[in-house]
């Protein structure tokens, strides 16, 4: 570096000398540097020709300056005559000069005076060396008689240095020089143009100056640049050598006009002998020539300084910008291998099985392969570092050293890969080998579990089953893990304490399998080795062969002989037949036990599938995260990505990564904790239910997700990708795995349940499929939820989504119009039903055209109730599949016609319960509201002595009575009241209580009235009273004296109970009192009839009904507050 800006210092200083040498020629080839002074500066002085250098010489070579007759000589300002001469004496050469110059004085016009005047002033102001002075005085007889006269008396006065010539004729000039140095006015043959040599003139010097200007010019370009401060990265160098070599390019084209210039005056002052050869050429003609090509030769020899200086500055710009292309190439490979070293630090995951750690080393292979460019440039760069130390660049010391780290990276990084592989490839030996013993385990638990009981108690069939487990035991050689010494010892480098444990438990597995067989192989000898019995000469009680088809030792003792004989050809019989009851219970006995055993086995293969399936789909995800997502943000993939995948990247893969981490870090290992209790997996799923809810969210955004692959299927980068991946399949089956492995699991939950009735995590597998289902449910509903379209409030607000699902739905509202209603009973409408824990929206399937999720329905918004004012019938005569749903009293009747009465029994369930739970709050409520006011009337005295514990005992009730009927979800307590005496009734007195009008009613929550069952045994009485707001059921227009004119719908409060069944009443809408039956009133707390109603004890929004009846028109309507929905 330093022996660059050496050599840079150098070149400047060596231009700078040899331009300053131009400029020192250029002013002494025309005499700047003695005269300054040019043509342009008396340009005015000279066109008045009163002094004229012609190109004349004398006979020694002497330059002649002729002063023409010019009458004003004498009005010339002194100093301008004496610039005039001092420029024509600089214009010869100076050897030239040194001779001395001729003066030719032509007065042959003027008069005496003024020619004594002319040579007195020419004589006494020449700034040069006079050789002779010749003086052609005037013509005149008297002017030459006067001159000749005077010049004798005043000889005196003309005393100079030189000889002054008095001529009396051009002739006697002629004498002196030659008529071809002489002007044609003095009689000679000299071609000269005043006008044209001072053009000529004028343009020589400016040519000269533009000589010396260039040369300056270019000294301080070089001298800018040679001063510029070099840059340290690649743009600011590029800069810097774009502008100085825009600079440049300039500075060579004033240069080219320069010599341009000076070769048209050139041919300028050769243009005369151009057009004649006859031509001559004075001697001044000829040192303009000279002039002219000596300055050319000054602007070629600029030209050639400026260009060595250029090539050196631009040689040492070029290196700077190579060495800052080599130093960020080194900065950005450095960057990138140093990120793979501290990546592949990071990798030291050798893999939990053989998928995982193939699946390791192709994404090892894979980011290898990505790397290698790196690798690739890094050594390319190395290399170019070398072949600019070769090429002698002024920074050796600086690439160098960063060459040899490059290669020492490279190095690095393949020492680590390798290391990496290496590792790998021990692992994948490893797992290989377990894998393989777990396999050989499997098959001979299939060989064990295939090998069916019975046939094998046959001394054929325990030979064949013997062979058959030694002939599997034969290929355990090459299976099984056969040292665990040996395996420890060979594979110690990648033995983690989880690797340990894995091949421990293989191992164990291994002996576990092998000691089953050892068992069956005993069993399975002892039964290969049992004789055939001979045929027994007495044959045994025909009870017993009925009872047995072995022979009982007490039958064997029945048919025994007292005789010695006898005795003693019985013993050995009956030894043998003790014997083989006794083998037979133990065959038994062993049957049960290989009955669970074989259980035990297919747990164990359901549990191996379920792992072996969690990791594979793990390892999917990981794939389609690392090769498609991570790689979206790749800049090196940027071009292949189409716009309309810019930004979409949660779009297309939702959150599938959220999802895999669940899975990777979380689920797979507590999976994998199960392996040796697979009957309590049950509690894996249980434990993270809440977490699986994540599958939601990732289904809700799949339709949006298939609908950007189809925009962008064909997108290059998923084709770069699913070959870099190695996959068979396209990125879209790899998205729909989710979807397959929530629906998956419920599967699997059902295989192990079927093989663990009897086991100890049966109820936990049991409530983790339920659970399972219920997501899978909630998915389905949610799916169908978000395609719902025209809804304008918050779809979350409604409370949960309990139910879906399409109906057919017939409509009868009262404020109707009579027509509308009568068709609505004949054309149903195709509504799908959305039941919220708040509301019930009823919506318009439309099928949509297309594919995928684009065929999916989507649901128009036509209405919603809210559940705070329905009500339901639950049977409707004629079809056991329709039901009510109905608004505001009634108001408002949807008969709803299900599917199947399976489907139309599950709704009708759902509502009850949200009704019942409606019902259950608002009485809590009321209860809380009452013990707060000291100035209530006392409750009706409980079945129990605790509100708190009347409710609690209440609600199991509602579950306990599903079977009836007539219940309520059980609601109606077995312990009603008896109906009261006839007549008996309640003071006006004791109807103190002013009930608030917020609370509307009686609000009684453990008495419920006109229940059915009452009716239904059969049991008829009055109605019992119950203080609170009725509504009228049965219109009564007439009216009496004492009795209230009533119409259907009114709502009344009761003011006394009369004899008879006669309610005394007030209209709360007209004021009026009077008498009315109590079978016309209907209470907001019941209904009358054979209609049942479950309502709270309040007409608020809060209140709710549900009712059973034979059909919607015979049901009395329950009473509501007039409020919609």
């Amino acid at each position: 570096m330093r022996f660059w800006l050496r050599n840079e210092e150098m070149a400047l200083e060596e231009m700078v000398q040899r331009l300053n040498a131009v400029s020192r020629h250029t002013d002494e080839i025309m005499h700047q540097d003695i005269v300054p002074l040019c043509a342009a500066d008396i340009q005015e002085q000279l066109k008045r020709r009163f002094a004229y250098l012609s190109g004349g010489r004398g006979q020694d070579g002497s330059p002649v300056i002729t002063f023409p007759d010019y009458p004003a000589f004498s009005e010339i300002p002194d100093k301008e005559f004496q610039s005039v001469m001092t420029y024509l004496t600089s214009i010869p050469s100076l050897q030239d000069a040194g001779i001395g110059f001729i003066l030719v004085i032509d007065r042959r016009q003027d008069k005496w005076t003024s020619v004594k005047a002319s040579v007195l002033r020419i004589a006494a102001s020449f700034p040069a060396n006079l050789q002779l002075v010749l003086v052609l005085r005037p013509t005149g007889f008297f002017q030459r008689t006067l001159s000749e006269i005077a010049f004798k008396f005043n000889r005196d006065d003309f005393k100079m240095k030189v000889p002054v010539i008095m001529l009396s004729s051009v002739p006697e000039l002629h004498g002196y020089i030659d008529k071809s140095q002489l002007t044609e006015d003095l009689g000679g043959t000299l071609d000269y143009c005043h006008s044209r040599w001072l053009c000529h003139r004028t343009a020589i010097e400016s040519f000269a100056l533009m000589v010396k200007q260039t040369a300056q010019m270019l000294q301080s370009f070089g001298t800018e640049l040679a001063e510029t401060e070099l840059p340290n990265d690649v743009q600011s160098t590029s800069s810097v050598l774009s502008t100085h070599t825009e600079k440049k390019d300039k500075a060579k084209e004033d240069l080219q006009l320069a010599q341009k210039e000076g070769q048209r005056l050139l041919e300028s002052l050769r243009e005369p002998l151009a057009e004649s050869t006859a031509h001559s050429v004075n001697q001044d003609q000829l040192d303009s020539q000279a002039t002219v090509q000596r300055l050319l030769a000054q602007l070629n020899e600029t030209e050639a300084a400026f260009h060595e200086f250029w090539a050196k500055h631009q040689q040492k710009l070029e290196q700077c910008l190579q060495l800052r292309h080599f130093e960020q190439g080194f900065r950005e490979v450095k960057a990138t291998l140093d990120t793979a070293s501290q990546k592949i630090a990071t990798f030291t995951d050798i893999g939990n099985s053989l998928a995982h750690v193939e699946h390791l080393l192709r994404s090892l292979a894979s980011f290898e392969e990505k790397s290698s460019v790196a690798v690739e440039r890094a050594r390319a760069l190395a290399q170019q570092g070398q072949q600019l130390i070769e090429n002698k660049h002024y920074a050796v010391d600086s690439i160098h050293p960063k060459c040899e780290e490059l290669q020492h990276l490279c190095h690095q990084f393949a020492t680590e890969i390798g290391s990496r592989r290496a590792l790998l490839s021990k692992s994948q030996e490893l797992h290989r080998l377990l894998e393989t013993s777990m396999k050989w385990c499997d098959e001979g638990i299939y060989l064990l579990a295939s090998q069916p009981v019975d046939k094998c108690q046959s001394q054929d069939g325990a030979e064949a089953a013997l062979q058959e487990i030694e002939k599997f035991l034969e290929t355990g050689e090459e299976n099984k893990i056969q040292e665990l010494s040996k395996i420890y010892k060979e594979y110690e480098t990648i033995l983690n304490p989880d690797l340990l444990d894995h091949v421990q438990k293989v191992f164990q597995k291994q002996e576990s399998m092998q000691e089953m067989f050892h068992r069956r192989q005993a069993s399975l000898k002892k039964l290969a080795a049992k004789q055939t019995r001979p045929v027994q000469p007495v044959a045994p009680r025909p009870e017993a062969l009925t009872k047995s088809p072995c022979p009982s030792p007490g039958s064997w003792r029945g048919s025994e002989n007292s005789g010695p004989e006898g005795s003693a050809l019985r013993r050995g019989p009956y030894r043998r037949a003790k014997s083989e009851m006794s083998e037979n219970r133990q065959g038994r006995d062993s049957s049960t036990g290989d009955e669970e055993e074989g259980l035990a086995i297919l747990r164990r293969h359901v549990m191996n599938e379920l792992l072996d399936t969690e990791r594979a789909y793990v390892e999917e995800l990981l794939s389609v995260l690392e090769g498609y997502a991570a790689e979206m943000e790749n800049p090196l993939m940027t071009h292949l990505i189409s716009t309309g995948l810019h930004n979409k990247k949660d779009v297309l893969f939702g959150n599938m990564e959220e999802i895999y981490h669940f899975h990777n870090r979380v689920f797979l290992r507590e999976l994998e904790r199960c392996t040796d209790c697979p009957e309590l997996v049950g509690r894996c799923f249980l434990e993270r239910m809440e977490d699986f809810q994540i599958y939601e969210k990732y289904c809700q955004n799949k339709p949006r997700s298939e609908s950007l692959w189809r925009q962008c299927s064909t997108c290059p980068f998923f084709q770069e990708c699913q070959k870099k991946l190695d996959h068979k399949l396209s990125l879209d089956s790899y998205l729909l795995k989710p979807v397959q492995r929530i629906t998956k699991y419920q599967l699997l939950l059902k295989e192990m349940l079927k093989y663990s009735r009897n086991c100890e995590g049966a109820e936990d597998l049991q409530e983790a499929l339920s659970s399972i289902l219920g997501i899978l449910k909630a998915v389905n509903d949610s799916m169908h939820l978000i395609a719902i379209t025209g809804y304008d409030g918050n779809l979350s607000d409604l409370g949960k989504l309990l139910m879906q699902g399409s109906f057919s739905v017939w409509t009868d509202h009262k404020k109707g119009h009579t027509k509308v209603k009568e068709l609505a009973r004949f054309k149903p409408m195709q509504r799908h039903l959305f039941l919220h824990e708040k509301a019930v929206l009823f919506c318009k399937k439309r099928e949509e055209n297309g594919e995928g999720y684009e065929k999916a329905p989507s649901y128009s918004y036509k209405q919603s109730l809210n559940m705070t004012a329905v009500g339901i019938t639950e049977n409707v005569k004629g079809d056991a599949k329709k039901f009510e749903i109905w608004y505001n009293a009634r108001e408002e009747v949807y008969i709803v016609q299900a599917p199947t009465p399976e489907i139309k029994a599950a709704w009708v369930n759902e509502i009850r319960k949200v009704l019942t739970s409606q019902l259950q709050a608002c009485r809590e409520a009321s209860q809380h509201r009452t013990l707060e006011q000291s100035h209530s009337l006392p409750l009706p005295a409980p079945s129990s002595t605790s509100p708190s514990g009347g409710n609690s005992r209440h609600v199991k009730k509602l579950e306990e009575r599903k079977t009836d009927p007539l219940s309520l979800e059980g609601y109606v307590s077995s312990s009603l009241p008896k109906p009261p005496e006839k007549g008996k009734g309640w003071s006006k007195t004791s109807h103190s209580l002013e009930v608030p009008e917020d609370e509307g009613g009686w609000s009684s929550a453990e008495e419920p009235i006109n229940s059915s069952d009452a009716e239904e045994d059969g049991g008829v009485g009055p109605k019992k009273l119950v203080p609170g707001k009725y509504t009228v059921v049965l219109d009564d227009e007439k009216g009496g004296p004492d009795t209230l004119a009533m119409r259907s719908g009114d709502v009344v409060e009761v003011v006394e109970e009369g004899a008879e069944g006669l309610w005394y009443v007030r209209d709360l809408s007209s004021g009026q009192e009077g008498w009315v039956p109590a079978g016309s009133l209907s209470a907001l707390l019941g209904t009358s009839g054979s209609a049942q109603c479950l309502s709270s004890s309040e007409s608020s929004p809060g209140s709710a009904v549900l009712s059973n009846s034979s059909s919607c028109s015979e049901g009395c309507p329950a009473p509501f507050s007039d409020l919609q929905g």
